[in-house]
C-alpha cells in the first residue's frame, strides 16, 4: 500500500500530465485549424486550456502541503521545487496559446495560404512536438531515454525559431505595400505566440531534466 507521502506525489505529477496533456490538444487542434483556417476548431481549442491558472494554484497548494507535512529527500525534493516552477511556465503556455488563436483567426483568411503551408503549419508541427517529448518525460524512469526526450523537445523548439526567421524574412522581401505588411506583421504576432508556447515546453523539459537527473537548472526566458 502507498504512503500518504507517495500518493500526494503520484497527485501533483498526475495533475500536471493532465494540463500538459490539454495544451498538446489545444496545439494539435490548432494545427488543424490551419489546414483551412477553420474558426470552428480554433475555438474548440481554447476548451482544452480551461481553467488552467486555478489547476495549477490547486497544485502549488498541494505542494507547499507537502513540503510543509513531510521532508522530502534527493529526487522527490528535485521533482518538488521543479514542480513548482512548472507551473508557472503551464500558465504562461496556456496564455500564449490562447493569445496565438485570438491573433491568428483575425489574419489566417486574408494571408496567403502557401505562407501557411510553408511557415505556419510546420512550426506549429514542431511546436506540438515539442509539448509532446516534454510530456514522455514525465512517463520515463530510465535516463538515457529522459535525456534523449529532451533532446528531442530542444531539436524541435530550435525548428520553431528556425522557421519563425526565415518567416520574417520572407515577409519582409514580399510585402511590397502597407496593407499587405500590416496583414502580415499581424501574421507574425501571432506566429511569435506559438514560437513562445515551444519556449515554454522546453523550459518545462530543463526541469523536468533537473527533476530526474540532477544537475543545473536550466531555463528558457
Amino acid at each position: 500500500m502507498l504512503s500518504k507521502y507517495e500518493e500526494k506525489l503520484i497527485s501533483i505529477r498526475g495533475s500536471v500530465v493532465d494540463i500538459i496533456n490539454g495544451l498538446i490538444s489545444a496545439n494539435k487542434t490548432i494545427l488543424e485549424a490551419l489546414e483551412d483556417c477553420d474558426s470552428e476548431k480554433f475555438e474548440l481549442s481554447k476548451s482544452f486550456i480551461k481553467n488552467v491558472s486555478n489547476k495549477t494554484e490547486e497544485i502549488d497548494r498541494a505542494i507547499i502541503t507537502t513540503f510543509a507535512l513531510h521532508t522530502p529527500e534527493a529526487r522527490d525534493l528535485r521533482e518538488l521545487v521543479a514542480f513548482l516552477k512548472i507551473t508557472n511556465e503551464l500558465v504562461r503556455a496556456s496564455s500564449n496559446t490562447r493569445s496565438f488563436v485570438k491573433g491568428f483567426q483575425d489574419v489566417c483568411g486574408e494571408v496567403d495560404m502557401k505562407m501557411i503551408n510553408e511557415y505556419a503549419l510546420p512550426m506549429q508541427s514542431s511546436t506540438v512536438d515539442s509539448l509532446v517529448f516534454t510530456a514522455q518525460m514525465l512517463t520515463l524512469d530510465c535516463v538515457d531515454e529522459i535525456q534523449e526526450s529532451f533532446n528531442k523537445a530542444l531539436i524541435a523548439e530550435n525548428k520553431t525559431d528556425d522557421l519563425y526567421e526565415m518567416l520574417e524574412a520572407d515577409v519582409l522581401k514580399q510585402s511590397s505595400s502597407e496593407t499587405e505588411f500590416v496583414k502580415y506583421h499581424s501574421m507574425l504576432s501571432a506566429l511569435r505566440k506559438s514560437e513562445k508556447v515551444a519556449d515554454r515546453a522546453l523550459s518545462i523539459a530543463s526541469l523536468l531534466l533537473y527533476a530526474r537527473n540532477g544537475g543545473q537548472i536550466h531555463q528558457i526566458s
